[in-house]
């Protein structure tokens, strides 16, 4: 425990050095800005800065564009995000603006279609929002990279338990990796699975139960790791949260039974009127239970991110070493919370769809 401790001050510490690197510089030339500084640190990225803007990993462009595929390095944007370098491709020019990359000198017309406008490269709305015409983008970005990496991650672990347990090696009593994971199986399927689902019902949705389990985790782990190749705030991506909310939501209605859209659109036990009352509520229900998984891993995510990088901020914000201390202290703080936030939003994203699986298979009576 101790040894955790320490490894992970160490962690914080170098984070905060590399941050307080990169803000110094950009003080240099002008007023740091907490609000921008903590938006740079949680949005997705075509690089990582794996030492400030000294060490840099460009990640590879990918675009689907009106004259076919197109493929380059980010280094070639030279680090600007504000649309004011162009690359030349194939007889094409594209910016990068807001880590978003779009063709430059482009707008609509009247008409709603896109012409070249050479007297601009960005084109910019009331809200300070392009309107340049975007390729289709494919990217690398830091947070599919971390993705594929947690999943390479999680192959390589439950591939090697498996493997142990088919081995001679194995006794009854697992050992290495498998001693590690199976009592976490063990916990999600004796504490999330069977009293959600049913004994009889919960071993088809275990696959999806233990997969969206540990890749929140990991990615909630990882996010938290503040060095190269982590770091990527995957998890507080709303993208992300919502594909995994739309699965449970598809697995949910697609397991649905008899009863349960009975219990949707004519609640039984209760006057007709109520009945008329009721099943727009149910309906509107079924599209909320996703919506709240989606904001909520996504909000306490993120929230975690931007809060560390503000209390940091505030070295900077008022310009004195005394408050060092007391803001590094509550970083520490702070982060040793988000340690167990990682696991508990994990725990609680799989326990809710748990038990909308389990909503939707309950039988009349069926107790769990």
């Amino acid at each position: 425990m101790i040894k955790f401790a320490f490894s992970f001050l160490v962690l914080i510490f170098t984070f905060n050095f590399t941050f307080a690197e990169g803000t110094t510089k950009s003080n240099d030339s002008e007023t740091f800005n907490p609000t921008e500084t903590a938006m740079h640190h949680v949005k997705d990225s075509h690089q990582f800065e794996i030492w400030g803007d000294d060490v840099t990993l460009y990640l590879p462009v990918i675009l689907w564009t009106d004259n076919g595929l197109v493929l380059f390095s980010s280094k070639e944007f030279k680090g600007n995000d504000d649309g004011e370098v162009v690359v030349e491709k194939k007889g094409m020019r594209f910016i990068k603006f807001h880590e978003k990359i779009y063709y430059a000198n482009t707008k609509k017309n009247a008409s709603g279609e896109y012409i070249t406008e050479s007297s601009q490269i960005v084109h910019l709305d009331d809200q300070h929002h392009p309107i340049n015409k975007a390729p289709w983008d494919f990217s690398i970005t830091k947070n599919i990279f971390s993705m594929w990496l947690s999943l390479g991650i999680l192959l390589v672990v439950f591939i090697s338990a498996a493997r142990y347990y088919k081995s001679k090696s194995y006794t009854g009593v697992p050992k290495g990796v498998a001693a590690v994971v199976e009592p976490l199986i063990v916990f999600v399927r004796d504490e999330i699975a069977i009293p959600n689902i049913g004994e009889k019902k919960y071993k088809k949705y275990m696959p999806y139960l233990l997969t969206v389990f540990f890749f929140i985790w990991l990615n909630n782990v990882m996010g938290l790791i503040p060095f190269f190749p982590f770091g990527a705030n995957l998890t507080g991506n709303i993208a992300v949260t919502f594909t995994l909310a739309v699965i449970t939501f598809i697995i949910t209605n697609i397991s649905g039974n008899k009863n349960y859209w009975k219990h949707i659109f004519w609640t039984p036990g209760v006057p007709v009127p109520m009945k008329l009352f009721l099943a727009p509520i149910e309906v509107i229900g079924i599209f909320t239970k996703p919506f709240s998984l989606m904001v909520r891993l996504f909000a306490n995510i993120t929230a975690g991110h931007i809060i560390i990088i503000s209390l940091v901020s505030l070295i900077f914000i008022f310009k004195s070493y005394f408050v060092a201390p007391v803001s590094i202290i509550a970083v520490v703080f702070i982060s040793v919370i988000e340690i167990l936030v990682t696991a508990l939003q994990a725990y609680i994203f799989t326990t809710l769809s748990a038990l909308y699986f389990g909503m939707a298979t309950e039988d009349n009576h069926e107790e769990h």
